[in-house]
């Protein structure tokens, strides 16, 4: 059986580590909150009955998946994992070290993967001794649902490192893309821009942002409006990918709108904090 340590037990990481025992893995879910490990651990649990109820998995999988995940807060129960996702803060400094650490911690022959939205793989590599290993995988949130793993190869990512890692992705049950490491990648690179442009419009009083979500709903078959998909990605991580965006290439049709500014400013982030664009009850 493989061994996979997940780091961060945050909606992304809890996700990854769902998928990954759901598939047989032995997994490590580590994050240095005990509450963050308990609410994950929920979440995985109330995921799986509704992959029961939808009759996805059968009625005796949820008790023998959770078997396979176990829980800590020390890093060093990475050190036996074949695969390591990171799925911590979006914050370079914070990824910067852990993988300093995991780099010291797990076997020579351990791949070292992050989930990361926009952050350079290749910068993160340099910080290890092994940057031919490290590479990015980035799921869709929610994990269990979406089926896109976007794989990014960082300057010095191995042949051998991207060929296991989307045979793996693959054997996940997940549909992996290969791209190379630019700012945003391809997915925040041309969903971000069109985000902002939706910001745009509502700052210039084109239309309210229902009726902006409603024509992009409707006209263009998406499944979700671009500012309720700002609000369920959290506006403070929409600006943070699209300054990401913004310094690494150095056009101005990344430049953040005003607005969005304003609202990070001023605590309006979305689903998260109950209120962006639109409004949410809180549960």
């Amino acid at each position: 059986m493989s061994s996979a340590a997940v780091i961060g037990a945050g909606t992304m990481g809890n996700g990854i580590a769902h998928v990954l025992a759901q598939h047989g893995w032995t997994v490590s879910l580590i994050d240095t909150a005990p509450d963050a490990l308990e609410r994950a651990t929920a979440t995985i649990r109330g995921n799986l009955d509704r992959q029961v109820k939808k009759g996805t998995i059968a009625a005796d999988a949820p008790a023998q998946i959770l078997e396979h995940i176990r829980t800590g807060t020390a890093l060093d129960a990475a050190a036996g994992a074949t695969l390591v996702i990171e799925a911590a803060s979006e914050n370079p400094a914070v990824k910067f070290g852990l993988f300093e650490r995991l780099d010291r911690i797990c076997a020579p022959e351990a791949i070292l993967a992050t989930n990361t939205s926009s952050i350079s793989v290749t910068e993160i590599g340099a910080h290890t001794t092994r940057p031919q290993q490290v590479i990015g995988m980035h799921f869709m949130n929610p994990v269990p649902v979406m089926q896109l793993v976007e794989v990014i190869r960082g300057h010095a990512t191995s042949d051998e490192t991207t060929r296991t890692v989307m045979a793996t992705a693959a054997a996940l049950g997940k549909t992996p893309v290969e791209v190379n490491d630019y700012p945003g990648f391809v997915s925040n690179r041309v969903l971000l821009p069109m985000i902002n442009e939706a910001i745009f419009c509502v700052m210039e009083g084109v239309a309210a942002p229902e009726a902006i979500d409603t024509v992009m709903k409707l006209g263009m078959a998406h499944p979700m409006g671009p500012l309720a998909l700002a609000d369920f990605i959290g506006l403070d991580v929409c600006l943070a990918i699209l300054e990401v965006l913004h310094h690494g290439l150095g056009d101005d049709k990344y430049r953040a709108c005003p607005l969005l500014r304003k609202m990070v400013a001023a605590g309006h982030l979305g689903r998260k904090s109950g209120r962006g664009f639109y409004q949410y009850p809180k549960s």
